[in-house]
């Protein structure tokens, strides 16, 4: 009732700045702020993809007390670079303790991720790999988007599956073993899986349908308010079609880190000397086009 027409009836929608936005919004902030001529606030736009402007104020005001904290004059990109993984894998963990075979572990891991990435045509780049823990995470690989997709196509999701499986594909290559360091990359395929095949239509087999509406319910495991007009025999479709597309992206990420062992392996121990690679030494690494 609330929205007839002579009542509540017009909606002003607000959206998330884009990478343009967001440097518009990085300027506003980084006035009276002493900024070392490194910072780069375009690049810095271009990786804080989703934030809006109070995390951008927070991300600065978070630069700022670091470069106090280190006694520096002024911020530079080290300090907001930083401030960007606190923002969005938390403070660094130095107090966590492991040993020197999960250290390896974790390194061959973030190296997959990192590989299969950097080798496929339709993933970010690859901004930062890091075995320093931060929050729940043990490592990361920080992407850098080009620019702020809206639509997705059915290729991105495939290489975005396979860059998701890397790490998981490298334990098993390297230690012919995996463990429990994949729980929240299997999560994620998971569910962008059954994205595909029930709400993007981007499966051969049951074609441009939409199966499922609604948001996740967390505690059915199902999606809220989900309407089911299909049958057992659908779902049995749907399951096998998930199988098949996390399949066929595991099948893409072991042939990459197979054929490029020997680059895993020179990254995975370099990471383990250095704990922190940025995009540079990557690429310069795997012998790849560096960017100008």
């Amino acid at each position: 009732a609330l929205l007839r027409p002579g009542r509540f009836d017009r909606k002003v929608v607000v959206d998330r700045p884009d990478r343009r936005g967001r440097e518009a919004i990085l300027q506003v902030h980084a006035k009276g702020k002493p900024l070392s001529p490194d910072v780069d606030l375009e690049t810095i736009a271009r990786q804080t993809p989703g934030m809006v402007g109070a995390d951008l104020e927070n991300l600065l005001n978070e630069a700022a007390i670091l470069a106090a904290r280190r006694n520096k004059r002024s911020i530079d990109m080290d300090d907001i670079v930083e401030s960007i993984e606190r923002v969005i894998a938390g403070p660094a963990r130095k107090s966590r303790i492991l040993s020197d075979e999960e250290r390896r572990i974790i390194a061959f891991h973030e190296a997959g991720h990192a590989m299969v990435m950097a080798l496929l045509p339709n993933t970010d780049a690859v901004g930062k790999i890091s075995l320093i823990s931060r929050g729940q995470s043990l490592g990361y690989v920080m992407p850098l988007p080009n620019e702020d997709r809206t639509l997705h196509s059915r290729a991105e999701f495939e290489d975005q599956l396979a860059g998701l499986l890397g790490g998981r594909v490298a334990e098993e290559i390297t230690f012919e073993e995996v463990t429990t360091g994949a729980t929240n990359d299997l999560e994620r395929v998971t569910k962008l899986a059954k994205a595909m095949v029930t709400r993007y239509g981007m499966s051969d087999t049951l074609g441009p349908m939409q199966l499922t509406q609604g948001e996740t319910n967390p505690f059915l495991g199902m999606d809220l308010g989900e309407r089911r007009h299909y049958s057992e025999e659908i779902a049995r479709t749907i399951d096998r079609e998930m199988r098949r597309i996390v399949e066929q992206a595991y099948a893409t990420a072991k042939g990459i880190l197979i054929t490029h062992q020997d680059k895993l392996k020179l990254l995975a121990e370099t990471l383990l000397e250095q704990e922190v690679m940025d995009r540079q030494e990557f690429e310069e690494l795997l012998g790849l086009a560096v960017p100008a």
